[in-house]
């Protein structure tokens, strides 16, 4: 830009200099501002005002120098085609920032919820719920966020503006193609909001799916990971819960009911396998102490069946509570009972000096 005379140089030093006193202005609010939420953060030990300093600062900060340009930009002699551009340039960094603002206050909202959560979970079904709520609707509601903003971005264009009118006008198989496309995510977006209402699943449940067990570990708004005995981690689309049957082992509670089977002699002293299991469930901290049984539920031609019932906290505690009992009761037959152990009888006939062998 060409200046002939002082007057035009000294204009244009006091329109530049308005400009830099306005982004100071800007900044300093802002510097003020998030010093005050610091200091409140610092002093009350509060986690909220952690959070809104931490995730909102970088947006408040833009939309503070937005507000300061926007105030100053009037005033300023540019031409009418770089005004048009700034002012456009400067709504869709508006757009940009009001969407991070609005991430940033979800984020907080999340990390709120799950600050306020125990950190273990397992045994504590309302903390898994809400937790799993949270991260769905984080997931889901920033999604829309993004969504709208970049369809707000784009309808600042005024060719796009025009295309997006002539294509809601003429939506027909191309409409129908498009949402064709888009069931999958669709479905899995809706089965989403479904499990964040009725709640078939949640963060830390035991679960079976597929014949595998394992625990919930994240639930996204496609898809669920399933983290299995062995480490293994199995991706689960999310339809699949509303879809198709599976279980789910800490549904309403975490303690769960487990079971040993033995397959005995018949000459087994009942009574005395009774109060040795009644010492060893007493003398293990994996029994809850709510559930305890030892039942003859079968005989067959050659054993008796007994099943030992006992409880745990979780399914993992149970899983580690029946190996422990299989191998104690085991070895205790062995060393006081060991005429007790499944075994073969045979008979020995002697029928022309030939022996014969029939077993019972």
């Amino acid at each position: 830009m060409h200046f002939g005379s002082n007057n035009e140089w000294q204009a244009a030093f006091w329109e530049a200099a308005a400009f830099a006193i306005a982004i100071a202005i800007g900044l300093l609010a802002h510097y003020l501002l998030y010093r005050l939420i610091r200091r409140l953060a610092a002093r009350r030990e509060g986690f909220a005002a952690a959070g809104v300093a931490e995730r909102t600062s970088g947006p408040a900060r833009l939309l503070l120098l937005l507000c300061a340009i926007a105030i100053v930009l009037p005033h300023l002699s540019i031409s009418s085609a770089l005004l048009a551009t700034t002012k456009h340039t400067l709504e869709i960094v508006a757009i940009v920032a009001i969407a991070w603002l609005a991430v940033g206050a979800i984020e907080i909202f999340n990390a709120l919820v799950n600050y306020r959560l125990p950190d273990n979970m397992q045994d504590d079904v309302r903390a898994r719920r809400k937790r799993t709520q949270a991260q769905l609707l984080r997931q889901i509601v920033t999604g829309f966020i993004l969504f709208s903003a970049v369809a707000a971005i784009l309808m600042t264009f005024p060719s796009v503006r025009s295309i997006g009118a002539e294509l809601f006008a003429s939506a027909g198989l191309a409409g129908l193609a498009l949402g064709m496309a888009a069931r999958p995510a669709l479905g899995n977006l809706i089965a989403g909001i479904q499990i964040a209402l009725t709640e078939p699943i949640r963060i830390d449940d035991a679960v079976v799916v597929e014949g595998e067990f394992g625990r919930v570990v994240e639930v996204n708004t496609a898809y669920v990971v399933v983290r299995l005995w062995d480490l293994r981690h199995l991706i689960v689309p999310l339809s699949y819960f509303i879809e198709k049957p599976f279980q789910n082992w800490t549904r309403y509670s975490s303690d769960l009911v487990g079971a040993v089977l033995l397959h005995t002699d018949y000459s087994v002293p009942v009574d005395r396998l009774r109060e040795e299991y009644d010492g060893i469930l007493g003398a293990t901290p994996l029994w809850d102490g709510k559930v305890k049984a030892v039942q003859v539920t079968d005989a067959k031609l050659h054993t008796l069946e007994l099943r030992f019932l006992m409880s745990a906290a979780n399914p993992s505690a149970t899983f580690d509570l029946r190996c422990q009992v299989r191998e104690k009761l085991i070895g205790y037959l062995q060393k006081n009972f060991p005429h007790a152990l499944p075994r073969v009888r045979a008979d020995v006939d002697l029928i022309s000096g030939n022996p014969q062998v029939a077993q019972t």
